[in-house]
């Protein structure tokens, strides 16, 4: 794997100041949740710099993803973990990588699963383009059509830090719009 020419960190701390941004504009402190696996990372890091009350949350796409039949549950960050009543609470969404939109669907409909929400909205490290579902993050770090032969990663240096790696899709996520097991490619 390569890669990728991208400084992982300074999009960092663009998604940081758009973060900041949301949080700003909302009458109550939404709760910051991590799209496993690298949203969660992303999630995790804000909420403790941010100064967050609480412990961000982490969800899980795994029982709602349209592709179940042919990836069952695989290991992809741990289970949905929602420290919060979700019903009338304000959710921010954190994802590293925002591409087809099927994670993020199968996301929507796991975090209903536990209540309805009184707004829900969406920040992202990189929007890769290739949309097959009409949904749009609320903030992107930055916007970088990419191929759909490629996948992108984001992966969690061993101190805490990220990177980015791309490389060839394999047959099996290239037939299912480019899904990862490093990062999630939403």
């Amino acid at each position: 794997m390569s890669h990728l020419l991208l400084d992982a960190e300074q999009l960092y701390a663009e998604l940081k100041r758009g973060v900041q941004t949301l949080l700003a504009g909302s009458a109550t402190t939404p709760h910051l949740v991590g799209v496993a696996t690298g949203g969660a990372w992303l999630a995790e890091r804000l909420h403790a710099e941010l100064g967050l009350p609480g412990r961000a949350g982490v969800i899980s796409s795994a029982l709602h993803r349209d592709d179940y039949a042919q990836r069952g549950l695989r290991a992809r960050g741990g289970q949905t973990s929602l420290p919060f009543e979700v019903s009338g609470a304000e959710v921010l969404l954190i994802d590293d990588v925002l591409y087809t939109g099927r994670t993020l669907r199968a996301v929507i409909n796991e975090l209903y699963d536990y209540g309805r929400p009184a707004c829900v909205r969406l920040a992202v490290l990189v929007d890769r383009g290739g949309r097959e579902l009409p949904l749009a993050a609320d903030f992107a770090a930055v916007r970088l059509p990419l191929d759909r032969a490629l996948r992108f990663d984001l992966v969690r240096r061993a101190e805490g830090g990220f990177d980015f790696e791309v490389a060839p899709a394999s047959p099996v996520s290239s037939a299912m719009s480019g899904s990862s097991l490093k990062g999630s490619a939403t």
